[in-house]
């Protein structure tokens, strides 16, 4: 019987396998504000913070609050994005430069508990022509707030508290992710391969059984 316990321990270690396999993956994220410039019509994740970067006149760039564990798996602002539109009413003039903003304040889902995300706005700031995206947000978004290494933490008062807090649950795949077959098709790889190693030592275990009461 030593043999089919040891068959069935081995059985017991393949299913636990076989569960992390198909169990959804659980990561740690963060909720924050995240920076976006616009070019040729995309988005693209900024890889200055807003306080360095100094936009020239006709800029579209965007922040979006949302939660997420990197920035390939950021969401993107949403709405209006188009220079001519936002900045429609705010004429050029010597001296300054105007950069078109667009604020998507998130989802309820990625709200801080007890806060309501604002709707979404668009706004066009006339700055100097040396000031940073972030002299662009606070003409137009005023309060922000930052923490003390200078991260951007609220915009226009939101959210209330908090600043790039660590967020443990179920984090979806990047859509990039999904369309390369990332972590979006491990569970249906997983199954039957799971399968076939529970099948495996099971037939193992009979067959052990079998020769030990043959012996």
């Amino acid at each position: 019987m030593t043999a089919v316990r040891r068959a069935a321990g081995l059985l017991s270690a393949a299913l636990a396998v076989l569960v992390g396999t198909v169990a959804p993956a659980h990561a740690a994220g963060y909720r924050y504000w995240s920076f976006w410039e616009r070019t040729d019509g995309h988005w693209t994740y900024a890889t200055q913070g807003p306080s360095i970067v100094r936009p020239d006149d006709g800029t579209v760039q965007g922040f979006r609050f949302a939660v997420s564990a990197d920035s390939a798996d950021a969401s993107r602002p949403r709405g209006t994005a188009d220079f001519a539109t936002i900045c429609a009413s705010t004429p050029a003039k010597a001296g300054t430069k105007r950069v078109a903003l667009v604020l998507d304040f998130g989802t309820p889902a990625d709200a801080p508990s007890g806060e309501t995300p604002p709707a979404g706005r668009t706004a066009c700031a006339r700055v100097p022509a040396d000031a940073t995206t972030a002299d662009a947000l606070a003409a137009v978004a005023p309060p922000l707030r930052y923490d003390t290494n200078a991260l951007l933490c609220a915009i226009a008062e939101y959210p209330g508290k908090g600043c790039g807090d660590q967020v443990s649950g179920t984090l979806k795949a990047s859509p990039a992710k999904e369309k390369n077959g990332g972590s979006g098709s491990g569970p249906s790889l997983g199954l039957p391969i799971g399968a076939g190693v529970v099948a495996l030592l099971a037939g193992a275990a009979v067959w052990q059984a079998r020769r030990r009461r043959n012996a």
